[in-house]
Formats: C-alpha cells, structure tokens, sequence
C-alpha cells in the first residue's frame, strides 16, 4: 500500500500492526467491538492513519487512542472483552498481542489489489472475529495459518 501523504513511500506491516492494536486499545476502552472502530474510521481514514503510523508509533498511546476517540466521535458501548470465564481463560491477551493476531490474519488473507484499509474492513467485519475475541475460547491463540484457514473455511472446526 502506498502512503498516501509520501507516495513514494509504502505502508508497512509494523504500520498495519501499530493501526490494528490501536484499534483494539480503543475497542476495549470503549467496550465497544473492533469492528466498530475500524467502520467508524471508514477506508479513508485508515488509509491516513497507516500512512502516519510510523510517527504516531513514537506518540503515548494513551493519547493517540484519545485523538483518534476525538476525531471519530467514538461512543462507548457495552462489548467486554475482558468479561471471560477465569478458568478458560485465565490471562486475558493484550491489546499489543491481539494487534499482531490481527495484523497476521490481515496479511494472511490479503486479496490481490487490496490495499491495507480495505484489508482492515473486511476482516475486522467478518464474522470470524467474534469468535477470536471470545478469549473463552482457543482460537486466539491458534497459529496464524489456522487462524487464516479457519477465515476461508468460515469459522473453526
């Protein structure tokens, strides 16, 4: 993907990391489902904050998260990740692991001409992701082949 501020600058996948984990702070702050942020910030927007990830990376996170609430007038909702079953799931993953699942199932599954905001969209709305969010579960935790497989077959078997 090209930076669209640089056009002789690509995007690369530590600024589609940086993009996927703050989406996922900002769910979890807002209790809100990742697919929220990534809709509300819409294909252009993502598109500009992936091209500034490699400065914004350098920023407090806490902060960033708070612009970007700001900027895409964020709501909070009801959507607890962390509401699991402490037996199942004893640790809850962080937001920065829960950015690199995201970001592999992204380049896992890029489709030719895709760029990365597209990427973002179709994946985060994809029903698949209720399930790896549901840390009651393993799937968060499966390798990222089985991750991407299981997103093509339509879920985990």
């Amino acid at each position: 993907m090209t930076n669209v501020f640089f056009p002789e600058e690509q995007i690369s996948a530590d600024d589609l990391y940086f993009v996927c984990y703050m989406i996922e702070r900002i769910a979890r702050q807002l209790k809100q489902p990742n697919k929220y942020v990534a809709n509300m910030m819409g294909h252009d927007e993502l598109a500009k904050k992936l091209s500034l990830a490699d400065t914004l990376h350098s920023e407090n996170p806490l902060a960033v998260a708070s612009d970007w609430i700001d900027e895409y007038q964020l709501k909070s909702g009801n959507y607890d990740v962390s509401n699991v079953d402490s037996e199942l799931c004893p640790m809850i993953p962080t937001a920065t692991q829960m950015g690199k699942v995201y970001k592999r199932l992204i380049l896992n599954t890029l489709q030719p001409g895709e760029d990365y905001a597209d990427a973002i969209i179709r994946v985060y709305n994809n029903p698949i992701c209720e399930v790896i969010d549901n840390y009651n579960s393993s799937a968060y935790y499966e390798p990222s082949p089985y991750i991407a497989r299981s997103y093509y077959a339509g879920g985990f078997s």
